[in-house]
């Protein structure tokens, strides 16, 4: 059944809440998580199994989506694979307790964020407005600059990424984390540094959640992982985006 919550109205702004949708097949973990972000002036939906998921997923269009990995019906990494295909712009955080690395390589291949059980309301909160933030677009007109390196174009305003004219498929985060790095070009940037300005100052996370992000952009555009062109690795302090020479980008190709 789906839960009632009063309807949050819109802040001082006129900004209508985020919207967002809360799957765990444990009632104890939806229901609590369901009745705190609600309070918070968030749109609540929320459903028990991966087809329920998915049919309010279409009817409800969140913002954002909490997902639970171990449901009884359909695993949530294909729930995740199969939203974000369906709309794209739509943020996803991976709630379970699978807790090893494995596990969030899989998860972080779609979703924007991987949080694990047990876990802490404040916490949690926080995370989502870090994510949310995402969403919103660019404002200063130094932020709306649009990077080309060669073939390769990053577009803040329409939040693209492509190689060679074709299109290249990030999530938003990974989007922010590349823009970052590009708009950094050639500077060293920390893990303590990228988490706090992609992430921002309420997200709380291993460092090692950098390196997770960083691999599966990587595994998108870079033509051979093991020898990146784009972006480097720092040798025990972070990465750095530099953009190969035009001798280099005459032998490049996007992996698919």
């Amino acid at each position: 059944m789906v839960e009632n919550f009063n309807q949050p109205r819109p802040d001082d702004s006129g900004i209508a809440p985020k919207k967002i949708l809360v799957v765990d097949d444990d009632p104890a973990i939806r229901n609590l998580v369901y009745r705190f972000l609600g309070q918070q002036n968030y749109l609540m939906e929320s459903a028990g199994d991966g087809k329920t998921a998915l049919a309010r997923f279409e009817q409800f269009q969140p913002d954002l989506v909490i997902l639970d990995v171990i449901l009884p019906d359909i695993i949530g990494y294909e729930v995740c694979q199969q939203m974000k295909k369906s709309r794209t712009g739509t943020l996803v955080m991976l709630l379970t307790g699978l807790a090893d690395v494995e596990h969030q390589v899989t998860g972080l291949e779609w979703a924007d964020a991987y949080v694990t059980k047990p876990f802490h309301l404040r916490l949690l909160e926080k995370q989502v407005q870090a994510l949310l933030r995402f969403l919103q677009p660019p404002v200063h007109p130094e932020e709306r600059k649009r990077f080309v390196f060669e073939k390769l174009v990053i577009d803040p305003v329409s939040r693209e990424v492509t190689f060679d004219n074709q299109i290249v498929s990030l999530t938003a985060l990974e989007f922010d984390l590349l823009h970052f790095l590009a708009k950094h070009s050639k500077q060293a940037l920390s893990r303590k540094d990228l988490i706090r300005d992609v992430w921002g100052h309420e997200f709380v996370a291993d460092e090692r959640v950098v390196d997770v992000h960083i691999g599966q952009i990587r595994r998108k555009l870079e033509p051979n992982i093991s020898k990146p062109i784009f972006i480097h690795t720092v040798r025990g302090f972070g990465y750095k985006f530099e953009p190969p020479s035009p001798t280099q980008n005459k032998n490049v190709q996007l992996m698919g």
